[in-house]
């Protein structure tokens, strides 16, 4: 079983990988464990490497080449082996074949893990890893129970500094590029299954044992040309120039689709620029119903404002009349108090008036008696 995994940064090829590798007893070649490990037994090829990267360079394919042909080289990769970040483009699958020809070992299946761009963001942006124990959690999809620290072992999670949204678009824009060509290599030979990698990781893994299992094709014709094709051009700058791939890749096609027998192939416009363009087809949509979600938001947010005011503007009224009402009342008391005080005043005028009558009577009546005295006394004088 002799398998390459293709996969953007986050299609979770390497756990799929480590899954692979429990299940058929196979090893995982990954190109970053190949360098650390070269790198620190000071082999030569690791001597070189680290040169290049103390220089800040890249380390070139012939050292990582070596390296991988010396991992092939040992026992535990003669049944098979898994490789895992490699090859990335078009010029190192073509020299990755030729060794493997040469050993007498050629690849048997390359299988792409195909994930949404927005899905692959999410899940590199998430990342956080444990300082410690290096356990993997994601704060989106598998956040730890305590923040910022460890579920097994309690150690502080790290969050590398390119898991940022403007690196992330950069990588999957480079990965893009680079891999179309080499994906479309793959599908000529007959080697390239595409399976769906936003599902769980468990249901991935199935897709994925069922597409290694069913990789091998046994159609006599198709062999034969999968043979022809074991040999790749050793310089190929781009995909497009390799007219004798595309003539051979035509007849290929044209094999599938009338064989029945044979699982059809896709065109060779490449899988990576069909999945690219379901992946924009389902941006649009997915755009396109965040639209309406925020129209839709937009809508009841007016709406809520516009009641809100109406309220507003109701409670004020209601103010305002009660204010009204209070005035009124208050002139109403104001009046009454008014007329209240003018009764009052006016009946003590008239309890005056009727007292200065009294007293004037009374005077009037004495007058009368004091006359009537004068009289009798002078009639008693007169006597």
């Amino acid at each position: 079983m002799r398998i390459v995994l293709i996969g953007a940064p986050g299609s979770g090829k390497g756990t799929q990988a480590k899954k692979l590798v429990a299940k058929y007893g196979i090893p995982q070649i990954s190109t970053g464990d190949l360098l650390r490990a070269a790198v620190a037994a000071q082999t030569p090829l690791g001597l070189e490497a680290k040169a290049a990267m103390d220089a800040g360079q890249l380390v070139s394919d012939p050292i990582v080449l070596g390296m991988i042909e010396e991992r092939l080289n040992d026992k535990d990769t003669q049944k098979g082996f898994i490789l895992d970040g490699f090859p990335r483009n078009l010029p190192q699958a073509a020299a990755l074949d030729t060794i493997l020809n040469r050993m007498g070992r050629p690849l048997q299946s390359a299988i792409l893990i195909n994930v949404d761009f927005d899905l692959l963001i999410q899940r590199i942006a998430g990342r956080r890893t444990c300082r410690s124990c290096g356990q993997m959690y994601n704060i989106y999809t598998s956040p730890p129970k305590i923040d910022d620290h460890c579920d097994l072992c309690g150690g502080t999670l790290h969050h590398r500094a390119d898991d940022n949204e403007d690196t992330i678009s950069n990588r999957l824009r480079v990965f893009e590029t680079q891999t179309e060509p080499m994906v479309r290599h793959y599908q000529i030979q007959g080697k390239l299954t595409v399976i769906d990698g936003s599902d769980d990781i468990n249901r991935i893994f199935i897709r994925l044992c069922k597409a290694i299992e069913q990789s091998t094709l046994s159609n006599p014709e198709v062999a034969r040309l999968k043979k022809t094709l074991k040999e790749p051009p050793s310089k190929v700058e781009t995909f497009e120039k390799t007219t004798k791939l595309e003539q051979k890749a035509k007849e290929l096609l044209d094999i599938t689709e009338t064989n029945p027998e044979v699982p059809p192939l896709q065109s060779s416009s490449g899988a990576i620029k069909e999945a690219t363009t379901m992946a924009v087809k389902k941006k649009a949509r997915k755009n396109a119903a965040k639209k309406k979600v925020v129209k839709k938001k937009t809508t009841a947010k007016k709406k809520a404002v516009r009641k809100k005011s109406a309220k507003k503007k109701a409670v004020k009224k209601k103010a305002s009349k009660k204010k009204v009402a209070k005035k009124k009342v208050v002139k109403k008391k104001g009046r009454k108090k008014k007329s209240v005080k003018k009764k009052a005043v006016k009946k003590k005028a008239s309890k005056k008036k009727a007292t200065r009558k009294k007293k004037t009577a009374k005077k009037k009546v004495a007058k009368k008696k004091t006359g009537k005295k004068k009289a009798r006394k002078k009639k008693a004088k007169a006597k």
